[in-house]
């Protein structure tokens, strides 16, 4: 819903002639009247960031689904809510998960949502990350992003998990690692990144300084618990663009970035262009490789093929004009055999 940029959304119409539904700013009543009209041009394909448009037109369009023989989800959250699909034989056409694709994740999802999360909180606040305590809720690709970016930014950085081996890699790359009932308590900027629902809730809420910031950057506003939040709270305001304050009975203030929407793209222009490119290229190749393959796929949730991963690396180290070793005969002989070791 704060995601659009209208003069984007303009131009895809007036010079594109592309319809183009979306508008900055838009409530719920109208993003999904959106993805109805979206749905009534009858696609054949779907491109979806977070699955709701295959939800509503597994749910409320199923008529249509006859007509649609493949698509593709950009974003982790869209592949968790695939893949529950697919435990229930609720997906009916096949899906490439590009978000799971090496060029996707190691590099939109570490460095874009690493350096666009902290864009977004700045653009928004103005506030400094130096000296700062900021709690990343989350270590997967788009936490060891916000994370790496906050500490290079001066900020002491906590890391919240509840998976054991990445809550270990974040002790390893040097930050603390502690529950978030214990962080609420030391915390001056939240930054969710993990897909669920309520990471930050009441119980965080009760504990939180008096101008503790809050900010979402996995994907839906779910992961923080606002009508908790709005429920405690004897006022609210708004205070700057995309910030608004709530006042809770005891006289401490939290401040919530862009109505907990992705802050990265609601506060700020989202990811560069410069890593984007990878993403898009992989939406590209997997709708090629899915149209070349049209019938021949089960209803299933597919990983970018491997050969598209790499050669997709291959073509950003052109563009950047950058060269790699190759294996001699030699070296592809040794790699192939047994027999010689020490």
């Amino acid at each position: 819903p704060l995601s659009t940029q209208d003069d984007v959304a303009a131009t895809l119409v007036q010079d594109h002639n592309l319809p183009t539904y979306a508008i900055k700013g838009e409530d719920q009543a109208t993003y999904y009247s959106h993805l109805q009209a979206v749905l009534n041009t009858r696609p054949q394909f779907t491109m979806d960031d977070g699955c709701d448009l295959v939800h509503m037109l597994h749910t409320e369009k199923q008529g249509l689904l006859k007509g649609v023989f493949g698509g593709t989800e950009e974003t982790t959250t869209g592949v968790v809510r695939l893949r529950a699909m697919v435990k229930k034989n609720a997906l009916k056409y096949p899906v490439i998960a590009v978000n799971e694709a090496m060029t996707k994740h190691f590099f939109d999802n570490r460095y874009g949502t690493g350096q666009s999360t902290l864009d977004g909180i700045m653009r928004a606040t103005n506030l400094l990350f130096a000296g700062s305590t900021v709690v990343v809720a989350g270590y997967g690709w788009c936490g060891k992003g916000v994370s790496m970016r906050a500490k290079g930014m001066g900020a002491q950085v906590v890391v919240t998990e509840i998976d054991h081996i990445r809550a270990l890699e974040a002790i390893m790359d040097g930050f603390r690692v502690m529950t978030m009932e214990e962080a609420a308590k030391i915390g001056d900027i939240f930054i969710t990144v993990t897909g669920n629902k309520h990471v930050l809730r009441r119980e965080h809420f009760a504990v939180m300084k008096d101008g503790a910031v809050i900010a979402n950057a996995g994907h839906f506003n779910v992961e923080i618990d606002i009508p908790a939040l709005a429920k405690n709270a004897v006022a609210r305001q708004i205070v700057r663009e995309f910030v608004e304050g709530f006042r809770l009975k005891d006289g401490r203030t939290l401040f919530l970035i862009a109505d907990g929407r992705l802050v990265n793209l609601s506060a700020a222009e989202g990811h560069s262009a410069s890593v984007m490119d990878m993403s898009f290229a992989n939406q590209a190749l997997a709708a090629e490789y899915l149209v070349k393959n049209r019938g021949k796929m089960k209803k299933e949730v597919y990983n970018v093929p491997e050969n598209i991963d790499r050669e997709i690396a291959r073509l950003k180290l052109a563009a950047l004009g950058i060269s790699v070793d190759h294996l001699t005969d030699e070296q592809k002989s040794y790699m192939d055999t047994w027999e010689e070791g020490t």
